[in-house]
């Protein structure tokens, strides 16, 4: 009979598909690990993972990943829902988002208002973010950019422009505009791959045939600000976060491009039901004065 820490351990070795890794996060020895992936192997009577080369998920493993993803997601929501009727509060409500800076003012504002509410904050690209809805694994998701995905509802929260910061002695900061084309030749501050951010940046370039040319990959956002103003590159901005650094000694230019925005969307599941304190987020989040 499969155990559901079996389970557990399976879907980080997925998720990671690194073994060492995986005993890293979960805490335990690799060998061990090892044993228990092979003993489900055996109870299902195929191999779950590709062992040539590098440990990959292979078709059946993703197809029982699925399953297990949701078995698991269905008990949790059991667990917690039988806790909120038992009166044990609101209990918790999980968000994952690409960014946190844009949602900051709409969190405290929630919890001002359910301070006994335990709020789980999951950073996440948002190629994972119907999977994890589906599964269970979180209740809400904020998207920077559209999901195309079954399954999922959505409410639009804003849409905005993208510009180009540059430093003011630079070349192009006495432009108001500038093509794709106009910033090939430039040396770009960006996100790591898996940020939207940095996907935008890829996908106009793509678009063109061209290959930005990055000489920074930052996880600290709020570096890329300080990089460019020291002249190591430009970069892409959002408008939201343009709000928040006005002061920063940089030109802003428009890119002459439909397709320079970010659509900020919420999503949940379809099929699940969303636990009380994760309803009042949602409505939290999308009653928000995203203008102000």
């Amino acid at each position: 009979m499969m155990e559901l820490n079996s389970l557990r351990q399976f879907l980080v070795v997925a998720r990671l598909q690194h073994l060492s890794q995986a005993a890293d996060e979960l805490r335990v020895a690799q060998p061990s690990l090892s044993r228990t992936i092979a003993r489900l192997e055996g109870e299902l009577g195929v191999p779950l993972f590709d062992r040539s080369g590098r440990l990959r998920l292979n078709d059946t493993g993703k197809l029982f990943r699925d399953y297990v993803e949701r078995s698991l997601g269905e008990l949790d929501a059991g667990r917690r829902a039988v806790a909120e009727a038992a009166g044990q509060g609101l209990g918790s409500v999980r968000l994952a988002s690409e960014t946190f800076l844009t949602l900051t003012g709409p969190l405290a504002a929630y919890k001002r208002a359910h301070p006994s509410v335990e709020i789980e904050l999951h950073w996440s690209p948002s190629e994972d973010m119907a999977r994890r809805l589906r599964a269970q694994d979180v209740d809400l998701c904020v998207a920077s950019q559209p999901i195309q995905a079954e399954g999922l509802e959505s409410a639009r929260l804003f849409d905005e422009a993208v510009h180009v910061a540059v430093p003011l002695d630079h070349p192009l900061a006495g432009r108001d505009r500038v093509s794709v084309d106009d910033l090939a030749a430039h040396p770009f501050v960006t996100a790591r791959k898996g940020h939207w951010l940095r996907r935008l940046l890829d996908q106009l370039f793509a678009a063109r045939g061209l290959t930005p040319k990055i000489v920074c990959e930052s996880d600290e956002h709020s570096a890329i600000a300080d990089l460019i103003i020291a002249g190591l590159g430009i970069g892409l901005v959002p408008a939201f976060a343009r709000g928040n650094i006005a002061s920063v000694p940089v030109a802003w230019l428009a890119v002459d491009s439909p397709e320079c925005r970010r659509t900020v969307t919420l999503y949940w599941s379809a099929d699940a039901r969303l636990p009380t304190a994760a309803q009042r987020m949602r409505t939290t989040i999308t009653d928000w004065n995203w203008a102000g």
